[in-house]
């Protein structure tokens, strides 16, 4: 990591000390999310999204009914196959669809990747090659970071931080999981925490 890069890092964790990190996912059910029923669950305390049986004519999304602006947010995601991500700062559209940024992931691609969904950008920040790629537990569980703070974004998989882009205008919208229209598919998500920032 570079001095600059810590300083951020250090600076901004100093920020977020005062601040309790909050559930965004209580363990039980969906409450504070929206999502197509056919596709979202919760087993054993995890979110399970499936499409299994569910042909999709677009990425889907479960929504967090909350939006956030300035957040560090931690998870846990398991991805069985295909291509999922973690919106945030985005913009709810109807049909549970979402534009905005998204931390990527994908079976053997994309992870620690800053994506433009429906947006012109496409990849912002390629975080997968001699990153993402040296850490990620494919098939099993893999801690995802986002940290949204002014016009920074920085994302980290399993500690190791995978994209960074200053200059973002720091917009305020929801957090939402994906579903990737294609192949049968299933990604699990738990210990959602976000520690809203100053």
């Amino acid at each position: 990591m570079s001095l600059r890069r810590a300083f951020l890092f250090l600076a901004t964790a100093l920020s977020a000390a005062g601040a309790e990190p909050e559930l965004l996912f209580n363990g039980k059910d969906l409450d504070g999310w929206d999502g197509d029923p056919r596709l979202w669950r919760v087993d054993n305390g995890v979110i399970v999204g499936s499409t299994e049986g569910v042909e999709l004519e677009a990425n889907s999304f479960l929504i967090s009914r909350r939006k956030f602006k300035n957040f560090h947010l931690e998870l846990e995601v398991k991805l069985r196959n295909h291509n999922s991500g973690i919106q945030f700062r985005s913009e709810a559209l109807e049909g549970w669809v979402v534009r905005g940024l998204q931390a990527d992931m994908a079976e053997d691609n994309w992870w620690g990747s800053l994506y433009d969904e429906r947006g012109t950008r496409g990849v912002i920040v390629n975080g997968w090659k001699g990153k993402a790629e040296t850490v990620v537990r494919r098939g099993d569980w893999n801690r995802y970071e986002v940290l949204a703070q002014d016009d920074l974004i920085q994302l980290r998989v399993n500690g190791l931080l995978t994209a960074e882009l200053k200059g973002e205008p720091p917009r305020e919208g929801v957090i939402a999981l994906q579903l990737h229209r294609g192949p049968p598919m299933e990604v699990r998500f738990r210990n959602i925490r976000i520690r809203v920032l100053d």
